[in-house]
């Protein structure tokens, strides 16, 4: 591979890097809140409102049941009035968070689940409010799940991340497009899988272990 080649490539990750970074930030702006909301508004949940949890959980398995390739196009509007293009790293980082927070949404739902009830109801014998809950035992108890759950969210991302550089996404992606496939650059496309392969392998790993050292178990 040619320095230029190299450089490329180079950039290609730290745009890839940009677009995981930004979405899952906002991704878990919008999708922790969501879950919450949906554990709490359930049925036998501390906040219950059964029409609100219906709501919630349509929109975001909507959402989560459009393919990303799709979702892309069919938001191009709302991505150029945000971004003010539809092209490039920064207007991917739209549809890339829109796929993020049901995503989010629904693992920490299932995290904030898995926190024991006794717990929660010991807390509410003592006077503590729903909100004070969440905040002193359902979060802090699920945190290692949530992070487990944001580790699977930023490798998703970054698989999402590569196929938004097929519609001009920018990143890893569209430089394997680009130069792997039109040029006929195998040795550019192989390159692009062995980043992908080593970049989900370290964020898994280090997800994990972060989650380990969370976990009071």
């Amino acid at each position: 591979m040619t320095p230029e080649l190299a450089r490329l490539l180079f950039d290609s990750l730290l745009e890839t890097l940009w677009m995981v970074g930004v979405a899952g930030f906002f991704g878990t702006l919008a999708g922790l809140p969501l879950g919450v909301l949906l554990v709490v508004t359930d049925r036998g949940g501390l906040i219950r409102s059964v029409a609100v949890n219906r709501v919630l959980g349509a929109v975001a398995n909507a959402v989560r049941s459009t393919p990303f390739i799709i979702l892309m196009v069919a938001i191009i509007p709302f991505t150029r009035w945000i971004a003010g293009t539809s092209i490039g790293t920064t207007a991917a980082i739209v549809p890339l968070s829109i796929a993020a927070a049901p995503f989010i949404a629904r693992l920490v739902e299932a995290a904030l689940r898995e926190v024991d009830r006794g717990l929660i109801e010991a807390l509410l014998a003592m006077g503590a409010t729903p909100w004070q809950v969440v905040r002193k035992a359902l979060l802090p108890e699920a945190l290692p799940g949530i992070v487990a759950a944001l580790t699977v969210t930023a490798v998703s991302l970054v698989g999402h991340s590569a196929m938004a550089g097929a519609v001009g996404g920018g990143g890893l992606g569209d430089l394997g497009i680009r130069y792997g496939y039109q040029r006929f650059l195998p040795e550019v496309m192989a390159a692009v899988v062995v980043v992908l392969i080593v970049l989900v392998q370290l964020l898994q790993s280090l997800g994990d272990r972060l989650a380990r050292r969370l976990s009071h178990r």
